[in-house]
């Protein structure tokens, strides 16, 4: 394309990530929840963080820097303190100021009133904040944090361009506490403060604003598209030019609306929504900025700088206005710097990129597409020959695993006989009716984390972290005896994460120093990279579960994350499809249930609490997810005879509308996590007959409060009412790990109480 002189061609970032390269920001919070620091010390911090971030955005040549994409805790919960929908119980009221104190109650909970619910956003690993909405919901200008950033920015220099939630997916991601109360319906209420708020940022003079809109990438409900005309036809005329970002998936049935909404540009996501780029590109009044997300924000793999150009040339050829060249959504869900690795292998290195390095790959395009190809060829030149590197690598394929995977039979699919079969063999584990037992791991006490460091720093060596590890484990044993419970677990306390833990005993995976991304509030993770066909060399669990085993004539249940979680909580290859990469994980782990089995674990658990959260945004898209989904899981599972129980356990979803699919995972037994919602998980069951065996968790273990005996019966009776009490088994809702040992204790007295009272009541 030769340099056009009527057009501007600009770089531009839709966010950066907040928690800084040496997690500051999650430290800085931290103490100041302990009370070891001010409101300053934490807003000093903060303020470093923002200017190292802009900073380093104009260094590597980025010309659209976001402001207000910072946040102390989720961007959600932002917007809730802006809007003032803080709810009632945290005894804010309209007028005062949101200090950190209510904006951190609203995200952890007080002694009197509990935190605001937080799920995930959208299909990533990333949880908001949930806004609430009620008949009394008001909202009114509660901060001007948008404007007081913009300015921050503005007094070093730089000029920024204010990010905001947009209106309707504030609303359309908000739950109604009120029956019946439809949380678009708040629309008249919400508006004049977006359009205050606008007109207050155009007033001081800030030219662009970016609106996220994802919700644009879902299935929306009725009158939707209607509010979105409404929406922006209220609040264009007030506002700075308005950059409306979509993100995650295809516009696809809403791509019209998009398109034709009063706005002054529109990003599209070009690699989740590669499909709409073409009609897009032509379908966008001239008049409009095309801004094109061609840097993945979602994964960390190096951009084919020469393809991605191409596709700019292609989408720029068919728009004949201005043009953005972007990451395809915040950088928030990626690591901050690369150049941090000190230990990756220097090949695998080099076919990555994390935030940092995404700046130079915007930039880097943009140029490109402005200036031609000449003035980026050495980038060209490195950016091919990385992705040829990587395609040639011999690390990357494993011809045994796929010989392996090609060669499996129809029965390496399924169990060999049905439920009721299985269930009269297994009948021999001589368990009571509503059977105990717990989700799988127990208390990591300060000492079992001193342990660990000491033994990583090399003060402790292999024998005596073995001999602390196998005391830790058999006093876990005894206690769950004394306390009466019928299946068993070794606790876990070999283990840091449940995917770290089996990732670094797998081929085909690597492991970040410093690869650290939000998971929510101060919580961060490090994914492991699945960068190969993945197989498993040696047992992984055995020898743990055999001793555990070997100390008690109960059943000991054997603990291993499944292959659809370890999927989702990585940083997945990007050059075969995901499925593929799932059928490997799943062929590894289903080595692992069989080498479990024949040690004599008779029951074995795969945990999948991620199974809801890679469910594709459309629901066209869904049903061949989960087809390859359940598919993975069985196929992990079904190496077994009849007599071995197989359990899992999911939780942080809601599983009303994939019923069918998780039945379909045909285990023996499933744990849920209902306690958190009194239950009303469980009206689903009232609907669908469960074929299988289910315990749905009965005390929050998110909570430090322990649940009374009677509270616990309460609800086994509300659980019989809608299942089989023959089908019913007694457990919390989740692992223990990150509870003390006191409550843990006293909540499982009560719970084994529960349980016998309820047997009793069973069998009068």
């Amino acid at each position: 394309m030769t340099h056009d002189h009527h057009r501007q061609i600009r770089s531009a970032v839709l966010g950066f990530p907040r928690i800084g390269a040496r997690r500051e920001l999650k430290f800085a919070a931290e103490a100041f929840w302990r009370g070891d620091s001010d409101d300053t010390a934490l807003d000093d911090i903060a303020a470093q963080l923002r200017t190292r971030h802009w900073r380093a955005m104009r260094q590597r040549g980025i010309d659209v820097i976001p402001s207000n994409d910072f946040s102390f805790y989720d961007q959600m919960l932002d917007m809730i303190a802006l809007l003032g929908a803080i709810p009632q119980r945290y005894g804010w009221r309209p007028g005062q100021p949101v200090d950190h104190k209510t904006y951190f109650a609203c995200a952890r909970g007080t002694d009197t009133a509990p935190a605001m619910e937080m799920t995930k956003w959208f299909d990533t690993n990333y949880h908001y904040i949930v806004p609430e909405f009620d008949d009394a919901t008001a909202f009114s200008l509660a901060r001007q944090t948008p404007l007081d950033m913009w300015r921050e920015a503005k007094a070093l220099g730089i000029d920024t361009r204010p990010v905001l939630i947009g209106p309707l997916t504030f609303l359309l991601l908000g739950k109604s506490k009120t029956e019946g109360l439809e949380p678009l319906s708040l629309l008249p209420r919400l508006l004049p403060v977006y359009e205050k708020l606008l007109a207050a940022l155009k007033g001081a003079g800030v030219d662009w604003v970016q609106i996220d809109e994802p919700i644009l990438v879902t299935d929306l409900p009725d009158g939707a598209a209607d509010a979105f005309r409404t929406a922006y036809e209220t609040l264009a005329p007030a506002a700075p030019k308005i950059m409306l970002t979509t993100y995650f998936d295809r516009l696809g049935d809403n791509l019209d609306l998009a398109a034709d909404l009063p706005v002054a540009g529109l990003h599209l996501d070009c690699l989740r929504g590669a499909a709409d780029a073409p009609y897009i590109a032509e379908r966008l009044d001239g008049a409009k900025t095309l801004s094109l997300g061609l840097v993945d924000g979602r994964n960390i793999w190096r951009t084919d700088l020469e393809r991605q150009l191409a596709t700019a040339r292609k989408l720029a050829g068919a728009h004949d206005g201005d043009i953005e060249i972007a990451t395809s959504c915040s950088l928030l869900h990626v690591p901050v710097d690369l150049s941090l690795e000190k230990k990756l292998d220097p090949e695998l290195q080099s076919w990555l990129a994390f935030a940092t390095q995404k700046l130079d790959e915007v930039s880097t395009l943009a140029r490109g597409l402005r200036d031609g190809s000449d003035t980026i060829s050495a980038a060209l030149a490195a950016s091919t020959e990385a992705a040829r590197a990587r395609a040639d690598s011999p690390y990357t394929t494993n011809p045994d695993v796929r010989a392996r995977l090609k060669a499996l039979d129809d029965s390496a699919w399924h169990r060999t006989s049905p439920f009721a079969r299985r269930r009269t063999a297994q009948a021999d584990l001589g368990l009571p009716p509503l059977p105990t037992t717990t989700i799988g791991s127990f208390p990591q006490t300060g000492d079992v984390r001193k342990a660990r460091a000491a033994h990583r720093r090399g003060d402790m060596n292999d024998d005596a972290y073995d001999a602390f590890l196998k005391q830790e484990t058999e006093a876990t044993i005894r206690r769950q005896e004394q306390l009466g419970i019928d299946v068993l677990v070794h606790g876990e306390f070999e283990r840091t994460d449940m995917v770290e833990y089996f990732g670094e005993k797998l081929e085909g995976f690597a492991f970040t120093g410093n690869g650290w991304v939000q998971s929510f509030g101060s919580r961060c993770v490090r994914p492991p990279v699945i960068f190969g066909d993945v197989s498993r060399p040696a047992p992984m669990t055995v020898d743990w579960a055999r001793y555990a085993q070997s100390l008690t004539g109960k059943p000991v249940k054997g603990m291993l994350t499944g292959p659809i979680t370890i999927l989702h909580w990585s940083f997945v290859r990007d050059d075969q499809p995901r499925a593929d990469t799932c059928k490997q994980i799943a062929l590894a782990i289903r080595d692992e249930v069989v080498d479990l089995e024949a040690a004599g674990i008779r029951i074995i658990q795969i945990d999948e609490p991620a199974v809801r959260e890679g469910l594709p945004l459309r629901r066209k898209d869904q049903q061949a997810y989960l087809d390859w989904a359940v598919g993975c899981f069985r196929l992990s599972a079904s190496g077994v005879e009849d007599r071995t129980q197989i359990h899992t356990h999911m939780c942080y979803s809601e599983f009303n509308d994939i019923m069918d699919s998780i039945a379909a995972f045909d285990a023996d037994v499933i744990s849920i996590e209902t306690s958190r919602s009194d239950m009303e998980l469980l009206s689903v069951f009232s609907n669908f007959r469960y074929p299988n065996d289910i315990g749905p968790g009965i005390w929050d273990i998110h909570s430090p409060r322990v649940p009374g005996a009677d509270e616990i019966e309460r609800l086994i009776g509300k659980a019989a009412e809608v299942i089989d009490p023959a089908q019913l088994w007694i457990n919390p809702d989740c692992g223990l790990k990150t509870r003390g040992w006191p409550e843990v204790e006293a909540s499982l007295t009560n719970m084994v109480t529960a349980a016998k009272a309820a047997r009793a009541q069973l069998s009068a």
